[in-house]
């Protein structure tokens, strides 16, 4: 694994990694972490006082020293608004620090600044690679996989981050941009095919995307690559979603992680489909979406992260604004930490016919019964009586069977309680393509009860350069 040559920052990496082997290895005791993330909490927490002017305001009269995991709790949230006013002030350390200078995607807000330098590098890291080892070997035993990583921006973390990974697991990485202007959906495929890369790191739409592309090129996704696994992330992708992406390519497909920009890796994946958190860079809390009261540390709520790497940027009590499931991490793959399951943002609730769904359940009732499907689109309008009709649009790249508008139709208004109707375009709107830059529900539902959200509008600018023909 890489180490950098400074002092200042080769002092905590070595002590870190110590710690990360025992925790990997099953050897670290509860009362052990628990040392660690108050020692850590206690450093971030002095350390962003001093260094950080929105800190310095925010948490204006706690004293660092006196912190423990109980009295965390009494700290105030930091939002994804505060982090859009506050910009650099956030910063805790001197770009002078930093090894990486990232933003965010800046679709529905000013990018905001995420630099990284070792210590956040080399802690994010090992929990990904130890998820890839973990993958990797169930899949391909002791040979190393070709891996191709498509990211979505120069300034985004990706690509820096899987080639660091894919060099500590010994696979030879290609970085392809299929929305890239020099790359494109044609030239991606060829490289695909060319290089037989065996792992395939990207969106769900993507890895989608490149299915429809590849037909279009008169190529079988199945028989004419070499792609055994596909790593996902980006955007929400329910087992029904995953399942799709398997079928096109005769793959298999890992929801292979969970964080932002601006909190790096939260959690990673195992042999057995399931997230684990990286708890010793850490504290996470749930709370109610609407009111903030505290949830605990297991159950479903907003998840709230504490970073306890003293970085550049560590996030105090920063509200993610995701809805999770925690629990046990005890799914027997070897690898540690509470298991995560992603629910979907808390902005993107619908409610239809008076009842209130997550995002997860709106896409469970629209592919639970589908096969072989490259895309979705749901389509919300209220009738003449005030009732909601929902139209789900689906890309079967095959054409429906007969009766199967009419089937779906039924299966999806048992599973939302509304009437329902499905259509098979030959091609969907270049919006769904955009989830992973804007929201899941931008890209995927249009809602024309109500007039379109600024992210809405975001996501239509996006997609006039967006589809795999553009």
């Amino acid at each position: 694994m890489w180490l950098p040559t400074s002092g200042r920052h080769r002092d905590f990496i070595e002590r870190y990694l110590t710690l990360h082997h025992r925790y990997t290895a099953g050897e670290l005791r509860e009362e052990e972490w628990r040392q660690w993330a108050e020692e850590q909490l206690r450093t971030v927490v002095a350390l962003a006082q001093q260094g950080s002017p929105f800190y310095a305001r925010h948490l204006a009269g706690v004293r660092a020293d006196g912190l423990t995991l109980e009295g965390l709790r009494q700290l105030p949230f930091t939002t994804k608004d505060d982090l859009r006013t506050a910009m650099h002030d956030v910063l805790s350390r001197d770009l002078d620090e930093a090894c990486f200078y990232y933003e965010t995607t800046g679709t529905t807000g000013p990018a905001t600044p995420c630099p990284r330098d070792p210590r956040e590098v080399i802690a994010s890291n090992a929990h990904v690679t130890e998820s890839w080892r973990n993958i990797f070997t169930d899949v391909f035993g002791d040979r190393a996989p070709r891996v191709g990583v498509m990211g979505p921006t120069e300034v985004h973390s990706l690509g820096d981050t899987l080639g660091d990974v894919a060099r500590n697991v010994g696979s030879a990485v290609a970085k392809i941009w299929p929305y890239s202007p020099v790359i494109g959906f044609p030239k991606a495929l060829q490289l695909l095919r060319d290089l037989a890369l065996d792992v395939v790191f990207c969106t769900p739409n993507v890895a989608l995307s490149l299915a429809r592309a590849a037909l279009e090129e008169g190529l079988d996704p199945r028989r004419d690559f070499a792609v055994k696994v596909f790593l996902v992330t980006g955007e929400m992708c329910t087992p029904d979603l995953a399942r799709q992406i398997d079928q096109a390519w005769g793959a298999r497909t890992y929801n292979a992680l969970y964080g932002a920009q601006e909190t790096l890796v939260v959690a990673s994946a195992c042999a057995h489909g399931r997230l684990h958190l990286a708890r010793p860079n850490y504290v996470a809390e749930l709370v109610d979406p609407d009111t903030g009261a505290p949830l605990g540390d297991s159950g479903t709520g907003e998840l709230v992260v504490t970073m306890l790497i003293d970085g550049i940027k560590p996030l105090i009590r920063y509200r993610t604004g995701d809805l999770v499931e925690l629990g046990a991490g005890d799914c027997g793959c070897g690898i540690r930490g509470p298991v995560v399951r992603v629910v979907g943002r808390t902005r993107d609730r619908i409610v239809l016919g008076g009842h209130s769904f997550q995002a997860w359940q709106i896409e469970q009732a629209v592919l639970g019964g589908v096969d072989h499907a490259y895309g979705y689109q749901v389509v919300i309008d209220r009738d003449d009586d005030g009732e909601d009709l929902v139209t789900v649009r689906l890309d079967l790249p095959g054409g429906p069977a007969p009766g199967q508008a009419a089937a779906q139709a039924g299966r999806i208004a048992a599973a939302l309680g509304v009437r329902c109707a499905v259509e098979f375009p030959d091609e969907l709107d270049p919006v769904t393509t955009t989830g992973a830059f804007v929201s899941w529900k931008a890209a995927r539902i249009h809602d024309r009860r109500f007039a379109s959200d600024h992210e809405t509008a975001a996501a239509r600018r996006l997609a006039g350069t967006r589809g795999h023909r553009a």
